[in-house]
């Protein structure tokens, strides 16, 4: 019976993929037809030229750090409100306000980083200010949900002591609850700041800023050099900033 239930699961993917083949009208043959494939081939021959002028490395330092601090200050606000939201999302001022913040925080996740940027560019215009905007709003909801489940499963052993001897909800919040939690949301802020350098560098392409918003712009000049340029630059700033960021934890959350 499961034998018969496998074959009948895999015969209904292949025909699934057949059809969306049929649907798109997606040809594989014209695909691999002589002139595309030369056409396609000269296309990535001019990539293999970046452009290494005085002028466009400059410009490229500037896309470069114009969003490393798009996502920096998209981060660190987002950890901050994500935390003012996290508190009552884990039940700590009743049920009334543990739902409605759980609903903000699920409003402010639902909404793709991209959505929110195009929606940011009406609102504050073109540049990095949207950008900013954009991915703080969208990882509040990510750290803030993060936050809330991080503070539930947090033992309220210590600060009940703190209570018990006479100090208040924010000593024994900060004294009490925040030691055991502080790597817990490290960590977290950590990896948001990893995802959220690769997303800044895609939001230039609905006009918010830094490197992604130079790749748009070559690309639709048809500048292939110095579209290969600014990929490069992409990927060299990804990986500098994942290994930051793993040295970065290993030395202040597994410390």
């Amino acid at each position: 019976m499961n034998r018969l239930i496998n074959v009948a699961l895999l015969l209904g993917i292949g025909v699934a993929v057949i059809a969306s083949f049929i649907y798109l009208g997606i040809d594989l043959a014209e695909l691999g037809a002589t002139g595309n494939f030369e056409r396609m081939t000269a296309y990535a021959q001019r990539f293999l030229s970046p452009d290494l002028s005085a002028n466009h490395l400059q410009a490229i330092v500037h896309g470069a750090l114009e969003t490393i601090a798009m996502s920096a200050l998209g981060t660190l606000l987002a950890a901050v409100f994500g935390l003012v939201l996290a508190l009552p999302a884990a039940g700590r001022f009743g049920w009334p306000l543990q739902s409605a913040s759980r609903l903000v925080l699920n409003a402010l996740r639902a909404v793709p980083e991209l959505v929110w940027a195009a929606l940011m560019v009406l609102a504050a215009g073109l540049g990095p200010n949207a950008g900013t905007l954009a991915l703080a709003l969208h990882t509040t909801g990510v750290l803030g949900r993060l936050f809330a489940e991080a503070l539930e499963n947090t033992p309220p052993q210590p600060a009940d002591a703190i209570r018990l001897q006479g100090g208040n909800a924010v000593w024994a919040f900060c004294y009490g609850t925040l030691p055991n939690l502080w790597p817990q949301l490290v960590a977290y802020i950590l990896y948001r700041w990893e995802n959220n350098i690769r997303m800044a560098s895609v939001l230039g392409f609905v006009g918010a800023g830094g490197l992604g918003q130079m790749l748009y712009v070559s690309l639709s000049l048809f500048q292939e050099a110095q579209a290969s340029t600014v990929i490069l630059a992409m990927l060299l700033l990804v990986f500098a900033v994942d290994t930051l960021s793993s040295w970065s934890r290993q030395r202040w959350v597994k410390a």
